[in-house]
């Protein structure tokens, strides 16, 4: 397996990201030595905030696998991923994430949501509760 061989291929979509007037961000998943899912920065011409190029290289490989588990997957993204990312690449269960340039905005980002919790807090466990103990 070869890391530099696979983000070569993840520098091309950056490019083609570029091409299309987007940050250049490019990544694919791979599964043994196999690319099984690319993608691209899109968030503009999809009118999507979510559409990082690693989320677009989730999707594909999870629909080609036809399975939104990528077990022992490795993620190549030419660009250090953002929490959002992380945290799709964690659900995926990718088990290895390599990226080319580090991000030097990330350590600056910082939310300007507010987040509160607790409301109706014991409905929504009990639902997700009866969820889990129904699939047991």
């Amino acid at each position: 397996m070869s890391d530099e061989r696979f983000m070569r291929r993840a520098l091309e979509l950056a490019r083609r990201a570029e091409g299309e007037g987007e940050v250049p961000v490019g990544s694919v998943v791979v599964l043994g030595s196999e690319i099984v899912g690319e993608g691209w920065n899109r968030p503009i011409a999809a009118s999507d905030p979510t559409a990082h190029a690693e989320i677009q290289a989730l999707r594909a490989a999870s629909s080609a696998l036809k399975n939104y588990r990528l077990t022992g997957a490795t993620l190549y993204v030419t660009l250090e991923p953002c929490e959002m990312c992380i945290g799709a690449m964690f659900h995926a269960r990718i088990a290895r994430a390599v990226y080319g340039a580090t991000d030097p905005k990330k350590q600056v980002l910082k939310s300007k949501v507010v987040l509160e919790g607790g409301v109706l807090a014991a409905e929504s466990g009990a639902l997700l509760s009866g969820f889990f103990a129904a699939r047991r």
